[in-house]
């Protein structure tokens, strides 16, 4: 890591703004790990300004509509190719996204920033596990064209915390808490058992970030004197939110945090 680097949202700026994939990946991982020896300082108050551009992004893989990406079927071996790199390709957005969370927005809890430093050090796990497995498939992240939806929503919520706790892990994010168990059983099916487990380990730990989500929504409604079911309604709704659509497997977003009565909206 680079050596001048001594506060962490500084840091998170940095790691954001590099483009190179696995290099990004590995600095996440060992920033974390210097956070928590208590190596780094935390200026919750400054106002950075990134002076690269943000997020870094590698020359490949080419960026499109989401409607131009490949089709995934698994019938295939490049089609389950196709679909390990689609979520590759998710992960890596989801580096950058839990760096953003750390960089951009100051003046909160120490703890919110220990939060999305290991939102980001799991997302570096994930992203190398599946890049390792792609590679055993024939194939590199770069390899297909991706899609940067992901990414939108968090440039939509730029100016808000609020905004961006609402609608990128308690909405973009909490989406892979319904599909991925149909696409670990589905790549089970075909025989790829590496891919499943490690689709394993990434609903685990994707459960907590949509809980880390759910938590620092319900402290700023608290912070902000407003109440959060129709808050978020109308968080959606400014920034053109994506309509969640069943099925939806509640037990999980249970776990993640979501009332019953957030449970009983969606499934309305």
């Amino acid at each position: 890591m680079n050596d001048s680097l001594t506060e962490l949202r500084q840091a998170a700026l940095y790691w954001l703004a590099e483009r190179d994939a696995a290099r990004k990946a590995a600095g996440v991982r060992q920033l974390a790990q210097i956070w928590a020896s208590g190596q780094l300082a935390l200026d919750s108050a400054a106002l950075l300004t990134a002076l690269q551009p943000v997020p870094g992004n590698p020359d490949r893989p080419e960026l499109v509509a989401p409607r131009l990406v490949k089709r995934r079927s698994m019938v295939t071996a490049e089609g389950r190719a196709i679909m390990i790199h689609a979520l590759v390709h998710i992960e890596f957005n989801a580096i950058n996204l839990a760096l953003d969370a750390i960089w951009r927005f100051a003046d909160m809890p120490a703890a919110y920033y220990t939060d999305w430093l290991q939102v980001a050090d799991e997302e570096a796990l994930h992203f190398s596990l599946l890049s390792g497995h792609l590679q055993t498939q024939g194939h590199v992240y770069g390899d297909f064209p991706g899609h940067s939806s992901l990414w939108e929503m968090a440039d939509k919520t730029r100016s808000d915390v609020l905004a961006r706790m609402a609608l990128v892990p308690r909405t973009m994010e909490a989406r892979g808490l319904d599909v991925v168990p149909s696409l670990r059983d589905k790549l089970a099916q075909a025989g790829d058992m590496d891919a499943a487990a490690i689709l394993d380990i990434i609903l685990t730990d994707e459960i907590g970030h949509v809980a880390i989500g759910n938590r620092w929504y319900g402290y700023l409604c608290e912070q902000r004197g407003l109440e959060p079911i129709n808050t978020y309604t109308s968080l959606a709704a400014e920034h053109a939110a994506p309509v969640p659509r069943g099925p939806f497997n509640l037990p999980a977003r249970r776990a993640a945090g979501f009332s019953e009565l957030e449970l009983a909206a969606l499934t309305d």
